[in-house]
């Protein structure tokens, strides 16, 4: 009998493709998981919620071989097992797409897919096999990639999907997808879901983790939430809404999903003229002032240029042409030296690949954009702990303590040491792409906080943003970006015709120029 027939008889023999019980992990100061616990049928999509910080990844990380569990039981098609290693969990048909991919840039997709299995023949390897194989796989999950492409000139939304395809050809039964569309436009995020469909009327079980309320009730046919590394509940989505879940998941009602705003608008602190990026893709000719007090929401489609317009103004990107002036006084951001120097902070939309140092501490992390405050050329040590414990405290960033390396943290309290980065160099005007992205309820509630208590203070905000609610929720204007070019500016709480007509608005300028 085949390796596969032998899986079908097994799992008609079990309800259950995984069961994972009683699952304990601990790191030093932390108890990671206390008794957590899921089981996923064949042929379903299985939901894993929880604000950062629950115990998510880490169970699954448990699951996958890449921690060892301190105690309880995981079994796969009724039998218990503990893999050791990734490539251990692979071999028998558990896969996972990380959040944050793990691939060989400078290779091409083939090599991607098959590493550490290529196809040999006579010793060497068949790679007429491995273009065959490979194509073989995206044609059935209706890829468009060429598999020779290297993979670092791939989109990040087209390397997600060779990960995807990667999993299937291992002929995976249990297939996790971790913040699977974070990066993906509405098309391809549809894409996804065909593949999912493909994969669970094979008999496929699917874990997918994921923030974005909307698509968990659409896509799920069960939903574990978790919350402080334990097991809350798991329950059929059909008998949950968006509210119920917020609220298993942060032990509190959620009605209302953004802090009350005590910001006001001031006077003019920054003017933008005719800010053209030299290099494309890029902004063009774009204007506006930005308040003292004001958050200004910058929206926009894929392709848009809006983290290329605030990159241009830190000046991380070069300006061909336009002014920035700040107070009155014309700024020359020639690179984000200059632009920290006149008092300007950016945080980036990448925070694993441009935000944070991951192999070094927290205290690290928070002063590292201070550090020429703190002394030469020795530093200022007890300084650094004083304003590492303020960032810590201020923020309310959970951590075991500020020697804890960066990388052991949520995504919410590492987005949390990041504002708290800028903070401490004092900016009149701080940037904020895509702060809230792959962050929990809580954290962004926390984060929103932060941002409206910022301006509040007289700072001027600009926040980039994918989720319109967000915007609306608590931007002053909100900005409109189209094809690089400024499509129009929306004020908050004219008449549109309530937050529908607002949203619709949006949509319209963000089309202007495609």
């Amino acid at each position: 009998m085949s390796q596969d027939n032998t899986t079908a008889v097994k799992t008609a023999e079990n309800e259950y493709l995984l069961e994972m019980d009683g699952i304990v992990k601990k790191f030093p100061g932390v108890v990671a998981l206390d008794h957590a616990q899921l089981k996923l049928r064949p042929g379903t999509v299985h939901a894993l919620m929880g604000e950062n910080g629950a115990g998510k990844s880490t169970l699954m990380k448990c699951l996958f071989g890449i921690y060892n569990k301190d105690e309880g039981t995981i079994k796969v098609n009724g039998e218990e097992t503990a893999f050791t290693n990734p490539r251990h969990a692979l071999d028998h048909g558990v896969a996972m797409v990380h959040q944050e991919l793990n691939q060989v840039l400078r290779r091409n997709v083939m090599e991607n897919v098959w590493l550490g299995r290529l196809p040999l023949k006579n010793g060497f390897v068949d790679t007429k096999k491995m273009i065959a194989d490979t194509q073989a796989v995206f044609d059935e999950l209706e890829i468009d990639v060429d598999p020779k492409t290297i993979v670092g000139d791939l989109s990040v939304s087209q390397r997600q999907m060779v990960e995807i395809a990667k999993a299937v050809s291992y002929n995976a039964k249990i297939l996790v997808l971790d913040e699977p569309t974070s990066s993906l436009t509405e098309n391809e995020v549809e894409h996804l879901f065909r593949i999912m469909k493909k994969l669970t009327a094979q008999g496929v079980g699917i874990i997918y983790i994921s923030h974005k309320m909307d698509e968990i009730l659409r896509i799920s046919d069960e939903v574990t939430i978790m919350r402080d590394g334990q097991w809350i509940v798991t329950k059929p989505a059909s008998e949950l809404t968006t509210d119920t879940i917020i609220r298993y998941m942060v032990n509190r009602s959620f009605d209302n999903r953004f802090p009350p705003k005590t910001n006001e608008m001031g006077d003019v602190l920054m003017t933008i003229r005719n800010l053209t990026g030299k290099y494309e893709p890029t902004c063009h000719d774009v204007n506006f002032d930005l308040h003292a007090g004001e958050i200004l929401g910058i929206a926009g489609l894929v392709g848009s240029r809006r983290t290329e317009m605030v990159n241009t103004i830190f000046g991380y990107y070069t300006k061909a042409s336009g002014e920035i002036s700040l107070n009155g006084k014309v700024m020359d951001n020639s690179c984000p030296a200059e632009a920290k120097k006149n008092g300007f902070a950016l945080l980036t939309e990448e925070r694993r690949a441009t935000g944070i140092f991951p192999l070094m501490p927290i205290s690290f992390n928070s002063t590292i954009a201070n550090i020429d405050s703190y002394g030469k050329p020795l530093l200022n040590n007890k300084k650094i702990e004083e304003d590492t414990k303020w960032v810590i405290d201020a923020i309310n960033v959970k951590t075991p303590s500020s020697r804890t390396h960066i990388k052991s943290l949520s995504g919410g309290n590492q987005q949390k040491v990041i504002i708290g980065r800028w903070l401490l160099t004092q900016p009149d005007v701080l940037l904020l792409d895509e702060p809230t992205r792959g962050i929990d309820v809580g954290a962004k509630y926390e984060i929103y906080q932060l941002i409206i208590d910022l301006a509040a203070k007289g700072k001027g905000v600009i926040m980039v943003s994918s989720e319109m609610p967000e915007l609306i929720g608590i931007c002053d204007r909100i900005l409109v970006m189209s094809n690089g070019h400024q499509a129009g500016i929306v004020e908050r709480g004219k008449d549109f015709g309530g937050i529908q007509g607002e949203q619709e608005t949006i949509l319209t300028l963000a089309a202007k120029y495609i």
